[in-house]
């Protein structure tokens, strides 16, 4: 149509047609459908990592509450005698509730929770080694950062289980510790 522009009206028509061919607005438009998605992956990144981050912790707390339960409170009886093992309500209370709220999570929300013996390994060597394990379930509600709102609540569960110090000569397996 306009090859060779020598008049006014065909360098006109070449300027339309050389505007019409612009790729002007092509990055705002590849940005909007890019970042979406990008942030959607990001703050789902995000609220996963705090879900990990609760279930440590609740982990954590576990293992502090199953090893306070399994050790003996004093190494040598000639220091302290008549020295007793924790009581339930003391584990709870001396060190899980403490390794809970170490990392802002409320106690209060805590459900499910046992302390109870167990056999591990009953097939093993010795065939009868005693423990004691610990469980709680603890709720985590995703929610997105930065808004009020809460998308849903999963329960998350732990389960530590740790063999007794001074083992017992029958295991009282299933009672409650």
């Amino acid at each position: 149509m306009c090859h060779r522009p020598s008049t006014r009206i065909e360098r006109f028509c070449v300027r339309v047609v050389t505007k019409a061919k612009e790729d002007s607005g092509a990055e705002l438009f590849e940005a909007a459908l890019v970042l979406p998605i990008l942030l959607t992956l990001l703050l789902g990144i995000v609220t996963f990592g705090r879900a990990w981050n609760t279930y440590q912790t609740i982990t954590r707390a576990a293992r502090e509450g199953a090893k306070a339960a399994v050790l003996t409170p004093c190494a040598d009886s000639t220091y302290c005698s008549g020295a007793k093992n924790y009581t339930a309500s003391d584990i709870w209370t001396n060190f899980v509730n403490p390794a809970l709220q170490s990392d802002n999570l409320p106690t209060s929300k805590v459900t499910s929770k046992s302390i109870t013996y167990v056999q591990l390994d009953p097939n093993g060597s010795p065939a009868h080694v005693c423990g004691l394990q610990l469980q709680f379930s603890y709720p985590y509600t995703f929610s997105l950062p930065f808004t009020s709102l809460n998308l849903s609540t999963i329960t998350l569960k732990t389960k530590v289980r740790m063999r007794l110090e001074n083992q017992p000569t029958t295991c009282p397996v299933g009672t409650s510790y």
